[in-house]
């Protein structure tokens, strides 16, 4: 129950985090010292529990798997999350699943889709519309369309991130090789923030001490506790069951993102919010005697894990 607890709440909580971190520290240089930190202690402590070292071959797949993923995902949810609410980017994201049966198909490692799956891709990315669509036909809306897509285009590359894990051989114990992304992700995140000019104009008194707590609680909860508690429930637990945390993180980042941070949660975002999981549970949960069962990949990866965080 204490493992269950702790990824709902806090990677649900991740999303406040980042948009707290972001409020005065550079995103792509906060994703850096966050990842780069949290691969360090695991790789370390996954090394000292009798995890073999990696070859050169494995750490040349880690480090595409985790560019794509750490700085193509969460380098661009960091840099969007300085634009819009952290409630609206956990619901966003929320899509991973249906890219990831998207990618998929087109690349046929599934056949066929079955009715219930494409109801769900439909399903969810109407809860898209909702959740956007009035912003879209308002000169002046208030949410910044840009940043939206740009959440929207972390969610596919963290999908395209899984996917190309998936068909390399990475590390077999799934810890070392996370942190060897996490790793590999970090670095990649340092140089696109030189290239951006984050760290030559940054000013470290700027930094207040919300936004460096809640890089800390990142680090230390986000990436270290909850991945690690993460790792363990996948080895004690069905997998179906493991993966509810897709459904809660969204509502308990859009509810922490009213309660403390004072984001409004209007009607459309209710029902944006209902559409979307709903759509997203039908992608997910499909039954063997479906055509798009066969073959099928897990929607929820544990290269990482969580989109969100």
């Amino acid at each position: 129950m204490l493992g269950f607890a702790a990824i709902y709440i806090i990677w649900g909580s991740t999303y406040l985090g980042i948009r707290y971190a972001v409020e005065t520290i550079p995103p792509l240089l906060m994703m850096a010292v966050r990842h780069s930190v949290a691969g360090v202690t695991v790789y370390a402590w996954a090394r000292y529990r009798g995890a073999e070292s990696p070859t050169l071959k494995e750490w040349v797949y880690a480090a595409i798997a985790g560019t794509i993923l750490f700085l193509g995902g969460h380098g661009t949810l960091a840099w969007a999350e300085q634009k819009v609410p952290s409630g609206l980017a956990a619901l966003l994201c929320a899509t991973l699943p249906l890219w990831t049966v998207l990618l998929a198909w087109i690349y046929r490692s599934e056949r066929t889709l079955g009715a219930k799956a494409w109801v769900g891709i439909l399903l969810g990315f109407a809860g898209v519309a909702i959740l956007i669509g009035p912003d879209v036909f308002r000169p002046h809306g208030s949410l910044d369309l840009l940043a939206a897509g740009t959440v929207m285009f972390g969610s596919f590359a963290w999908a395209v991130g899984t996917a190309y894990s998936h068909s390399v051989k990475l590390p077999s114990s799934t810890v070392l090789s996370a942190a060897m992304q996490m790793i590999a992700g970090g670095s990649s995140l340092y140089v696109a923030s030189i290239f951006s000019g984050e760290i030559s104009n940054i000013h470290l008194a700027l930094f207040t001490v919300r936004s460096v707590a809640a890089l800390a609680y990142l680090i230390v909860f986000g990436s270290i506790i909850a991945f690690t508690v993460f790792t363990w429930l996948v080895s004690v637990c069905p997998q179906s069951r493991v993966s509810t945390y897709a459904y809660v993180n969204p509502v308990v980042a859009v509810f922490l993102g009213w309660a403390l941070a004072g984001e409004p949660i209007g009607i459309h975002t209710m029902v944006a919010t209902i559409v979307i999981l709903a759509g997203v549970a039908l992608v997910s949960i499909r039954t063997k005697s479906e055509p798009d069962a066969e073959a099928k990949p897990e929607p929820f990866s544990n290269q990482g894990c969580e989109m969100a965080s």
